[in-house]
């Protein structure tokens, strides 16, 4: 999948200028960006819901036009909130929107809703649902006719830490099949252990795009643990051994993240014992949330902040 030179406008408002995403097959595509960088409008536009102003998309190989519509019988997507029949069950609800597009068996929606946890609520009333069982029931929805890319807006909403798991596994296993999975979601930690290859964007524009572990190269981190009345003294020994230090905290103990290599913690934690420090607390890893702030000037942007970092 790939964008190239998408534009698309609200009025006067440019939601998104110029994007250009290359999107691997097999792989899990973390997209991410701030309130108002253009994320839901390029889902719109990958599902046929909206239309570009200039640019061009190409899906499973092949350019993607108005009037295109049996070529999404190849995609599945889940955009924003699901929306179900409330009357209807959770069963009767996949068999309507199997009968709006390529032929699907009646053992692929009981397929589908052993996949997401449903099979035991497949008669009861979507009314009756919780927003995490309609989240897990819009996947199933967009795995109807077993698509080759599938294209998901923030799949954890609503799900509890078992659920996000399970969704994780799963989406997990269908790029591992050969699948294409495109994912939006403001949940940073949790794309830095779901996603294959990141793409960042603001102000409608791409801003960095690769493989995590590429990305993630210049991310790493020490974090050491230390009194509040320590800090200064911890910031004074580690000075030199980075461009910049952060604290972080209101108690009597902060946090002071190091910005180096994880393998330099033996290091850093060697300083500090020359320097008479003891830290109560030392971690050592990668982040991804630093790079994200630094690539979108600190979340905001034209239409929000970091509230949220969706949309």
């Amino acid at each position: 999948m790939a964008t190239r030179g998408l534009r698309k406008s609200y009025g006067s408002r440019l939601a998104l200028d110029g994007l250009d995403l290359s999107v691997p097959s097999g792989v899990v595509y973390g997209f991410l960006g701030p309130n108002g960088a253009g994320k839901t409008t390029t889902m719109r536009l990958l599902t046929g819901l909206l239309h570009p102003d200039a640019g061009s998309i190409e899906l499973l190989g092949q350019p993607f036009r108005r009037g295109d519509r049996r070529r999404l019988f190849e995609v599945g997507a889940l955009v924003e909130s699901p929306s179900f029949y409330p009357y209807l069950s959770g069963r009767q609800n996949l068999r309507a929107l199997a009968a709006a597009g390529a032929s699907v068996s009646a053992g692929r929606i009981d397929e589908l809703l052993e996949l997401v946890g449903l099979r035991e609520r497949a008669k009861d009333k979507v009314s009756g649902y919780s927003l995490g069982m309609k989240q897990r029931l819009g996947i199933a929805g967009a795995l109807l006719s077993d698509p080759k890319l599938l294209l998901l807006d923030e799949p954890a909403n609503g799900l509890d830490p078992a659920g996000i798991v399970a969704m994780r596994e799963t989406l997990r296993r269908l790029a591992a099949a050969g699948k294409t999975v495109f994912v939006s979601s403001h949940l940073l930690a949790e794309v830095q252990v779901l996603a294959d290859v990141i793409g960042i964007i603001a102000a409608g524009r791409l801003v960095r795009e690769g493989s995590l572990e590429a990305l993630l190269t210049d991310q790493g981190v020490v974090r050491v643990r230390v009194g509040r009345e320590q800090a200064d003294a911890t910031r004074a020994a580690l000075d030199g051994i980075a461009p910049e230090i952060a604290v972080a905290g209101g108690g009597v103990e902060v946090w002071l993240t190091v910005h180096v290599e994880p393998s330099r913690a033996a290091e850093v934690n060697r300083r500090l014992a020359e320097a008479g420090i003891y830290a109560s607390g030392l971690e050592a890893g990668t982040d991804l949330e630093p790079l994200f702030l630094e690539l979108t000037g600190g979340g905001a942007s034209a239409e929000g902040t970091m509230q949220g970092i969706a949309r």
